[in-house]
């Protein structure tokens, strides 16, 4: 894969994320928001594990200022890497994490996010990955533009549940709601340009296992939660 296609593709994903800002109309009360620690993603995430290493070679493109400060507003913390394995094959991994996700400020699904940016987009499953005795329910996704095929994996944590569907995500807020707590929540997704989907998502699964597997259980709960599928 081309280093500019690569390069242009974290770009994308991260002004993908910003798409959702143009609708915000109100702000949070920052007080239970501040009063969280932020995940570090950058140290959460180990830049080598399994037989993955980042590929440092692949140096993403800024978006403008203003998609920036639109990012900004929506998370807190966002972590983009290409990580390539001794075979040559690449995976894109986006990140982003928000301390509010009562509704008011949420993550943004790849759904609407790719499509707002020309790529046709197929709802293709929901589907379990094992990892030990464990799992996380993911939700896949095919976009196509062009000539460009980018099979996707991802999932959405919202508190201590990973969700894949949105009336999954509004009762996960409306029980924090109840509760009077205010939900962090994070997006996990990863993609690669493939036309075979299903060798695709094969490689994805052994990139989320291995990552999973090499997480102490504590780090593994920020990624999905403590009310995981076993």
């Amino acid at each position: 894969m081309k280093k500019s296609t690569i390069a242009r593709t974290i770009l994308i994903g991260l002004m993908m994320l910003a798409s959702s800002a143009m609708a915000l109309l109100l702000k949070p009360d920052k007080t239970q928001i501040e009063a969280k620690e932020m995940i570090g993603l950058e140290s959460l995430i180990p830049k080598e594990f399994s037989g993955w290493r980042t590929d440092e070679t692949i140096i993403p493109i800024l978006p403008p200022p203003e998609v920036v400060e639109k990012v900004k507003v929506i998370y807190d913390e966002i972590l983009a890497r290409t990580y390539v394995e001794s075979g040559g094959k690449r995976i894109m991994l986006t990140i982003a994490y928000g301390g509010d996700q009562t509704g008011r400020l949420r993550v943004h699904r790849p759904e609407s996010c790719y499509a707002s940016q020309g790529f046709l987009v197929k709802k293709v499953r929901e589907e379990d990955i094992r990892f030990g005795s464990n799992g996380v329910t993911v939700k896949r996704l095919y976009a196509q533009a062009g000539a460009r095929h980018e099979p996707i994996t991802y999932w959405i944590r919202i508190g201590s549940e990973t969700v894949t569907g949105l009336l999954g995500q509004r009762l996960v807020q409306l029980k924090s709601g109840l509760t009077g707590e205010i939900p962090d929540g994070l997006i996990f997704r990863i993609s690669s340009i493939e036309s075979d989907a299903e060798q695709a998502y094969v490689l994805h699964d052994r990139f989320i296992r291995n990552l999973l597997e090499t997480l102490a259980v504590e780090q593994r709960a920020k990624l999905i939660g403590t009310a995981t599928n076993s």
